[in-house]
């Protein structure tokens, strides 16, 4: 380990929280938010194709967010926390340990996705309702993703050995750098640009595959050169069972997150539907903002997963929960500001992409019930990748349940039960919202991870 890279620990484990994370977070947001612009550019590429691409994605749409979720935030996140408590304690060749073994993760999980779909990807494209040109389109695009995502799963977990190291510039500029090239190769291979063939919605599968190879390759060139903190080497290339547990008792409990996301989009949207298709539109619109403030928080989650995580594994908890309120705080604070405005003037968002009267009528209304408690949603999603860098997640994914009965329960009762207008959805959707970040909160405040660190 050089000189420069542990005065770098030293400093994460001393220095005043707010610039340190300011300055780490910085860089994470700014990649996502070329991440959402690419995602947003790709869709346009897709709509260019006509109807039925566009819905072939719509269907795709949640496996792949799904498998993003786990791979990036749920054990990307683990394989932060590891590293950094790793780092904390002053143990480099566990740390190095570390790297050899979120690679063996990467590649069976990306291998495990790629069986689930060749066993039951059709079976599930049309259990969920695609068929005839749609299901045609949608295995085309799936089935590229999903045999070349091993890609993709070590991208995202070597991602989070950088972030765990301190290391946040390389994976934020891999990250942007990827998806930069992404929208070029992405326009040139669906649209046929520069005289390239029009191969479609395929063209669009081989650009995500292409890039997460690019990206691997870079990473791990990284990995093994002089410039990180932690180096991938062959010494340290021993599979123990206690680091597979190391990061898997903070990985397998916060995967169940994404699946909880999931199942309330699906939920909501078949209930939305209930009340026409400007309500459907409109909420599919305004709680796209949502999904948007997410990288934003990430930045600031993937610093806190850092720095809590090495403070912990120093022994400092004082030190990891002071930042984890700071860190929550500040969330809460950007999210609440961009929640309210736009609840006060929805216009302002919801007319970028609409001016049918009723479409925006109801994102209003869904911004109206629920920015309010964007503040909360970002607290409670910051202090769960501050909790993964404590090695206990039990109470943020606690929260998670408790936003899902709440929030997708709650508009249950409301649409099939009580027969309510669609506010009440919105409204129940809100209020978990809230429940997610208050309960998350709380846990800490009382000691959740004072409790845990005992059994680290």
């Amino acid at each position: 380990m050089s000189v420069a890279a542990d005065a770098r620990t030293q400093q994460i484990l001393t220095g005043h929280p707010f610039p340190l994370l300011a300055r780490m977070a910085a860089p994470q947001a700014m990649a996502f938010l070329v991440q959402a612009s690419v995602s947003m550019a790709e869709v346009w590429y897709i709509g260019q194709l006509g109807r039925t691409s566009l819905a072939a994605m719509a269907f795709v749409f949640p496996g792949l967010m799904l498998m993003q979720m786990l791979s990036g935030g749920a054990v990307g996140g683990a394989v932060a926390s590891a590293v950094a408590r790793a780092l904390g304690a002053g143990d480099h060749e566990r740390a190095r340990a570390l790297l050899w073994h979120a690679l063996c993760i990467g590649a069976v999980a990306g291998l495990f996705f790629a069986a689930v779909y060749w066993l039951a990807g059709a079976a599930l494209l049309q259990l969920i309702g695609a068929e005839g040109a749609v299901l045609t389109e949608a295995l085309t695009y799936s089935t590229i993703v999903f045999t070349g995502c091993v890609s993709i799963w070590i991208t995202a977990l070597l991602s989070g050995a950088f972030r765990g190291m301190g290391e946040m510039g390389f994976p934020a500029q891999l990250m942007a750098f990827g998806g930069l090239v992404q929208v070029l190769l992405s326009g040139t291979l669906v649209l046929g640009w520069f005289g390239a063939p029009q191969l479609g919605i395929l063209g669009a599968a081989i650009s995500v595959i292409g890039v997460a190879t690019v990206n691997t390759c870079l990473a791990l060139r990284k990995l093994s050169s002089s410039e990180v903190p932690v180096r991938l080497q062959w010494s340290s290339a021993k599979l123990r069972l206690e680091l597979f547990i190391d990061i898997f008792r903070v990985g397998a409990l916060a995967s169940v997150s994404p699946f909880l996301t999931i199942a309330s989009i699906m939920i909501v949207n078949g209930l939305v539907s209930r009340y026409g298709d400007a309500m459907v539109a409109g909420y599919g619109i305004g709680s796209r903002l949502e999904f948007l403030l997410i990288p934003m928080v990430f930045g600031f989650g993937s610093a806190m997963n850092t720095m809590v995580g090495m403070a912990v594994g120093a022994g400092d908890i004082k030190r990891a929960e002071h930042i984890a309120f700071v860190g929550g705080g500040t969330a809460a604070a950007i999210t609440g500001i961009v929640g309210l405005t736009l609840a006060i003037f929805p216009q302002a968002w919801m007319g970028l992409f609409t001016d049918d009267a009723a479409t925006l009528a109801a994102g209003a209304m869904y911004l109206q019930y629920s920015g309010w408690a964007f503040a909360f949603q970002g607290m409670g999603l910051s202090l769960y990748f501050a909790s993964q860098g404590a090695g206990t997640v039990v109470w943020p994914v606690a929260a998670n349940f408790i936003r899902f009965g709440v929030g997708a329960g709650g508009a249950a009762l409301a649409a099939l039960v009580f027969n309510l207008s669609a506010g009440w959805i919105f409204a129940s959707l809100a209020l978990g919202m809230a429940l997610y970040g208050i309960v998350t909160a709380a846990s800490i405040w009382l000691g959740a991870w004072r409790t845990a660190s005992r059994g680290i």
